[in-house]
């Protein structure tokens, strides 16, 4: 594996970097759509059951099959790639948001309205702050499972490193393969790790 690395250096970095390019766009995508949705949501039952209910359906729905549904509207490529991913990102989100939000005890949200705080200073002031855990948590199963259902986007020619490990197993070359699962592996744990510095740093100290 790592003789294969060395020998197509330029190739692999270009399939890592098409890889991040392709779950990066769609967890961010995700967070953009689906954070302001968990917020929206939390103060109405049967909403947030229908957009959980909505986004549970779209979860169960086989990796390979989303990505055939998206071929119609998009053709064949990265956009239907990332449409695929980001709709798989967002149940982990808008549900930690959601679970964030509704953690915040209810005696703090009515001691700020008692100090005369808006809805808005409520929610960037008091809000996030105390749910930043939860949703970041949310945000890096999405990101995890995003680069790891990445790998099945080479068969919709959107790149990446499932290039190696499709094309390793229809020339049984094991190096390729290898190539392309530990790498992909590797992007998913070390954006765990500095997503999780992340998390720490913006955790209010004390939480």
């Amino acid at each position: 594996m790592f003789n294969f690395i060395l020998t197509h250096g330029p190739e692999v970095v270009s399939k890592t970097l098409e890889h991040i390019s392709l779950s990066l766009s769609a967890v961010i995508l995700a967070c953009i759509i689906g954070i302001p949705v968990g917020f929206l949501i939390v103060n109405h039952k049967k909403l947030s059951n229908l957009v959980l209910g909505i986004a549970n359906i779209i979860q169960t729905i086989p990796s390979l099959a989303m990505f055939a549904f998206a071929l119609p509207l998009f053709g064949i490529g990265v956009k239907p790639a990332i449409f695929a991913l980001f709709l798989y990102a967002l149940l982990p989100i808008i549900k930690n948001t959601l679970l964030g939000i509704r953690s915040v005890d209810p005696a703090i949200i009515k001691a700020a309205r008692g100090m005369g705080m808006s809805k808005k200073q409520i929610m960037f002031m008091v809000e996030v702050p105390l749910s930043i855990s939860i949703i970041m948590g949310g945000i890096r199963i999405a990101t995890v499972t995003s680069i790891g259902v990445t790998t099945i986007a080479t068969l919709i020619a959107a790149g990446g490193l499932g290039d190696f490990i499709y094309q390793g197993l229809s020339t049984f070359n094991q190096p390729m393969i290898l190539t392309g699962a530990f790498l992909s592996a590797l992007l998913a744990l070390v954006s765990d790790f500095f997503l999780g510095l992340l998390e720490k740093k913006l955790t209010s100290k004390g939480l």
